[in-house]
């Protein structure tokens, strides 16, 4: 009787190793599944970023401000049920134009300086960028009011809200943003920051970037 008793304790003692076995496997498998994806959700439509796209730029400090644009090379939204459910915008970082400034009025001087392919040593004054060509801002959410997405610069992401109108049809998905700022510090664009240099007296760019959106995506 011993043996019997001791016979059904081990195949007891099995049972509930193997359950505990599959549950911890179940966990792992669930664990996997739960990494996030930048796919295309099942079920959503796809729309392509128009060439037109862009992102309006202010820049200012004590004497004055600069304004101008920076173009959305690339990207994809994806709408489910007349929303959208990801996305992705690409900037080419070397299409930074100044648009207040008239050609040979230094316009390609300041175009330089912000792009980082003027004199050697001031490359990295603001975008550099022929080591960061691009810059890229990821969809998180939208709540009717919003929008909230990761926005990258310099190899460095933050995130970033702003207030938006996005109008979602069958043929095309519009975002544009009032104007809101960014800290360029949080992005390393530290030139002539008076929170970073306390040496510039009046001499001094200021860290807040005003930004719109305007982005357009079609089908």
């Amino acid at each position: 009787m011993k043996k019997i008793v001791l016979g059904l304790g081990v195949i007891a003692s099995l049972i509930a190793v193997s359950c505990k076995s599959d549950a911890k496997k179940s966990e792992t498998q669930t664990e996997q599944t739960e990494v996030v994806s930048t796919e295309k959700p099942v079920g959503s439509v796809a729309y392509t970023v128009a060439p037109s796209s862009v992102i309006e730029w202010v820049g200012s400090k004590p004497a004055g401000k600069h304004n101008g644009t920076v173009n959305v090379s690339e990207g994809t939204v994806n709408v489910e049920n007349k929303s959208i459910v990801s996305g992705e915008f690409v900037l080419d970082m070397n299409s930074i134009v100044v648009l207040d400034l008239a050609a040979g009025d230094g316009k390609e001087d300041l175009e330089g300086h912000l792009k980082g392919t003027g004199k050697e040593d001031a490359e990295d004054h603001f975008f550099n960028v022929k080591k960061f060509p691009t810059a890229k801002f990821v969809f998180k959410s939208f709540d009717g009011t919003n929008v909230t997405g990761d926005l990258t610069v310099k190899e460095i992401t933050k995130e970033v809200t702003f207030p938006a109108t996005v109008s979602v049809t069958d043929s095309e998905v519009v975002i544009d943003s009032q104007s809101f700022t960014i800290n360029r510090t949080d992005f390393g664009v530290n030139y002539a920051s008076k929170s970073i240099f306390d040496n510039l007296k009046d001499k001094f760019i200021n860290d807040d970037i005003e930004l719109v959106v305007k982005v357009k995506a079609t089908k």
